[in-house]
């Protein structure tokens, strides 16, 4: 499945090698970007309309464009469909930069290790994580839980060989939980804190005690970093204004969001309140993990081949 997809990855970007090259050349008065059901503070700035009026000045305009996780998130924005991509886990772009995509590091969010976990059924006998042995787990192929998932299985002296995984993405995942079709899942807020209050769902391990420290990535392509560091400039500045504004109005930014989500403000409150939203700059040394995520993906053969993390372009924002 693992080569599959990257195999994908890699026939999109030769396939689309010349249609992103003709692309590129005509889409400077506009950039588009890609974004999740969580990603948070885009969802902010996409609601609030604050990010097309710093953009005006500059004649470019914003499209979104929607996924259901990371992945086909960065896949797209590795072949030329998009030029910026909203907040991915950490390890989304390991997938990507084992693909080859060409991509640029933008920002990052501060770690949030309480932000997802591994769940189980309210009474379930599964009390370590040891008890997933032989279990049937839900889990999103290549989101920051997946690592999770890996990180907590070799602790306990697992591997994924030890369990059945069920790669589905936070919907179907849900879908699989509730109906008792999956021993656990393995999901990143909101959905974790939704699912602890609807159905009171125990967490088994989340990513404290440097488990995961999953963090999220913000990335360009690299063709758009290097022609649009006027426009990544703004757009960085407002993901680092709307964070600020998120962590110090929680309950506005709960309704706004709730609105937005199909979940309640106080579920989102909560679900916020594991988040750090502070967005800083990129540097090598904050990468540091990835490597840890690279190898461990490797000796598990989820990526094919070892990678060197710090083999990408890091986009560096101008001094405020």
């Amino acid at each position: 499945m693992t080569n599959r997809f990257l195999n994908s990855i890699a026939a999109a970007l030769a396939a689309f090698s010349l249609l992103f090259t003709a692309t590129t050349s005509l889409a400077q008065d506009r950039i588009r970007i890609g974004l999740q059901k969580s990603s948070t503070l885009i969802a902010v700035l996409r609601a609030n309309d604050e990010l097309e009026k710093a953009l005006a000045p500059l004649g470019v305009k914003v499209s979104w464009h929607e996924f259901s996780s990371g992945l086909p998130l960065l896949e797209s924005l590795g072949v030329g469909n998009l030029d910026f991509g909203a907040d991915v886990a950490d390890t989304v772009p390991i997938f990507a930069q084992a693909a080859g995509s060409k991509l640029a590091y933008v920002a990052e969010e501060s770690p949030s290790p309480g932000a997802q976990a591994i769940l189980v059924h309210p009474g379930s006998l599964i009390k370590t994580v040891a008890d997933l042995k032989g279990k049937k787990i839900a889990v999103t192929k290549g989101a920051g839980s997946h690592y999770l998932l890996l990180a907590a299985l070799a602790k306990s002296g697992l591997t994924f060989r030890d369990i059945t995984p069920a790669y589905l993405a936070p919907a179907d995942g849900r879908a699989a939980f509730v109906s008792s079709n999956v021993d656990a899942w393995v999901v990143w807020d909101p959905f974790l804190t939704s699912a602890q209050r609807q159905s009171n769902a125990a967490i088994l391990a989340d990513g404290s005690n440097e488990l995961a420290s999953y963090k999220r990535y913000y990335l360009a392509s690299e063709p758009f970093a290097e022609k649009r560091s006027d426009v990544l400039n703004i757009v960085f500045a407002k993901l680092r204004e709307t964070g600020k504004w998120v962590k110090a109005h929680p309950k506005d930014a709960a309704k706004l969001l709730a609105g937005l989500w199909g979940i309640d403000a106080e579920t989102v409150e909560e679900a916020n309140s594991h988040r750090s939203y502070g967005v800083n700059a990129i540097t090598p040394s904050g990468l540091a993990e990835q490597q840890k995520i690279a190898d461990a993906f490797v000796e598990e053969k989820l990526i094919p081949k070892k990678i060197d993390t710090t083999d990408v372009r890091i986009w560096t924002p101008n001094a405020p």
